[in-house]
């Protein structure tokens, strides 16, 4: 069994970052990929970020693009997003999510396509 943990977020003002880290526990993360994703009050949970299992390559949500970066330290099988230039309007709930087998990168956008969550962290920004 995959188990998730998240860390790293908080209450910070328009502009600020946060370093938001995943850290997995049961299984290697490397050859599988990762995803995040982020949960508003009120709306679905959408997908923000992803990473190939090959380590390289990335993928981002258009309003993410430029400000946010995800990234694998394999050797701690933790993933990290790294938040800059926060919006009010990124203020949601945040969540790492691992596929049950390699990730398949046609669906990285798709929350059907990952098998293990962790239990989110909270990522307030005051304007």
């Amino acid at each position: 069994q995959v188990q998730l943990v998240e860390s790293g977020g908080g209450l910070v003002q328009a502009g600020d970052s946060l370093r938001l880290s995943c850290a997995a526990s049961g299984r290697s993360l490397s050859s599988y990929g990762m995803g995040w994703f982020r949960q508003a009050p009120g709306k679905e949970r959408a997908f923000v970020a992803a990473l190939h299992w090959d380590g390289r390559t990335t993928d981002y949500v258009d309003f993410v693009k430029g400000r946010f970066t995800i990234s694998g330290d394999n050797a701690r099988d933790t993933v990290t997003l790294q938040l800059s230039s926060l919006k009010p309007e990124d203020t949601a709930v945040y969540y790492c999510a691992a596929p049950l087998n390699p990730l398949r990168w046609s669906r990285r956008v798709e929350p059907r396509s990952y098998a293990f969550w962790g239990q989110g962290t909270q990522v307030t920004v005051s304007s």
